[in-house]
């Protein structure tokens, strides 16, 4: 499974099971390509044919770099993880991490809102700290060895119950270290009641925080607005600002959502970056296919064109000194996550679960609200112990259509909630996603290659 593509300039090769990526010329390219099909005098031939100023030792000294990064498994490798995946299904799972829904209610009327305004088609409720602490307590007692345990404050608009959120993490730093566990928080927030107060709590608590906003005014002003029907730009704008600039370089990130109102989105992440916001993400609406702010398969061209506009744009500002992140280009070709991740993705109803007010267990927040998913309760356990076999069978090897992709270890084999609300089946294929994220994952790559080019550069120039 050998993966080919140019992009802004550079020929690069990924070989995905062994996520080895390789910087080639098009020499290198052409007979990589060849390689699979067809003998070595016939690509010789083909290849010096082709290329006037290429020999036949050149194209014989390509082949045998070819034959020592096969048997290095960094070239037309092996699959050896399926069987880590099997191995993965039988060990009894832990909780790692939990989306404590401390509201569903919310002091923004988003038109766009997977959640019904805040409210997962339910009524509106707040998380009482009993609650709260019950689910801590949940995590702390099924979480075995693991140390660093993860919370996300979500809504709705969790602000809207900042008092609790401010009781809950106090609970959990007083008992973390009796247990022998370390909290990390994250919350998600459209801004509104951001005040001094609540950017204190945030940067000395807060591992990361998420803040709402789609781009340009305009754009941000189309969908998110109060329950009044104002937009919310020039509301949240300088609190995210003075959030951000006391944050003193802990993690963020400046979240928006792109829809068919604004398929040209690189503006709306330029825009963020211009106004010196440098830890971004845009998404793509979660939506019935039959909304007027809908994606289809008409935007598909146009949004796979964004992305490689975006890569390109990085690529740039970073050589001129001003990068930015942006969450789906953020990879690591040396590190990066370990192949239990890379298999089996985020733990969505095995290790992470989300907790609504009432204190029920769903697989995560994109399940919330649709009782087929409820896994159980905080107070009693989970009783849907079927529900979450079906969640531990559900790793990148149980995709038929994921076997030849070259991004399936980059993905684990997509979101579970996008596939179900896509397919109605949680192993099916949200085939629009696939699209998407290939896109990404190949200027991801292509970053990491030019910054690669650059420091060997660098290097050559300083030792001269």
């Amino acid at each position: 499974m050998v993966h080919l593509f140019e992009k802004n300039g550079f020929h690069i090769v990924i070989d995905g099971n062994s996520g080895a990526v390789h910087d080639v010329d098009e020499v290198a390219r052409d007979i990589i390509a060849a390689y699979p099909h067809k003998g070595k005098e016939e690509i010789t031939a083909e290849i010096t044919k082709k290329y006037g100023d290429v020999t036949a030792d050149d194209v014989h000294e390509v082949f045998e770099e070819i034959e020592e990064l096969k048997k290095r498994g960094l070239l037309f490798s092996e699959d050896r993880f399926r069987g880590v995946a099997a191995k993965l299904r039988e060990k009894e799972p832990v909780i790692k991490a939990l989306c404590l829904h401390v509201a569903h209610s919310c002091n923004l009327a988003c038109e766009y809102c997977f959640a019904g305004q805040g409210r997962y088609d339910g009524e509106q409720a707040l998380m009482s700290f009993e609650t709260g602490r019950r689910a801590l307590d949940f995590l702390l007692e099924h979480s075995g060895s693991r140390r660093n345990l993860e919370v996300d404050f979500f809504g709705g608009e969790p602000l809207v119950n900042f008092d609790v959120v401010r009781e809950l993490t106090a609970y959990a730093r007083s008992v973390e270290k009796e247990h022998g566990k370390n909290f990390r928080f994250t919350l998600t927030t459209n801004g509104l009641l951001i005040d001094d107060d609540v950017i204190d709590f945030c940067n000395r608590e807060m591992s990361n925080v998420v803040l709402s906003l789609d781009g340009r005014k305009e754009v941000n002003d189309r969908f998110r607005r109060t329950v009044n029907g104002k937009g919310s730009y020039d509301l949240i704008l300088p609190k995210f600002k003075r959030l951000v600039e006391k944050r003193g370089g802990k993690n963020y990130y400046m979240r928006g959502t792109y829809t068919k109102a604004n398929t040209d989105f690189v503006s709306d992440i330029l825009h963020m970056a211009d106004l010196g916001f440098t830890e971004l993400s845009m998404e793509p609406v979660i939506s019935a296919p039959d909304e007027p702010y809908a994606l289809g398969e008409e935007e598909l061209p146009v949004l796979l064109r964004q992305y490689d506009l975006l890569g390109e744009e990085m690529d740039m500002r970073r050589k001129a000194g001003r990068p930015f992140t942006f969450y789906h280009y953020m990879i690591d070709l040396q590190g990066g996550p370990c192949i239990v991740k890379r298999v089996a993705g985020c733990g969505v109803g095995t290790e992470y679960m989300a907790v609504t007010p009432e204190g029920d267990l769903y697989p995560c927040h994109q399940f919330v609200g649709d009782p087929s998913f409820r896994l159980g309760d905080v107070f009693h356990g989970i009783d849907n112990e079927a529900l979450r076999e079906r969640f531990r069978g559900r790793d990148v090897y149980a995709h038929a259509e994921c076997d030849d992709c070259f991004a399936r270890f980059f993905c684990s084999g997509g979101c579970a909630a996008n596939a179900y609300h896509a397919t109605g089946d949680l192993n099916g294929v949200y085939r629009y996603g696939c699209e998407l994220h290939r896109r990404r994952v190949e200027n991801a790559v292509m970053l990491k290659v030019s910054e690669a080019r650059d420091a060997r550069a660098a290097e050559d120039g300083g030792g001269e």
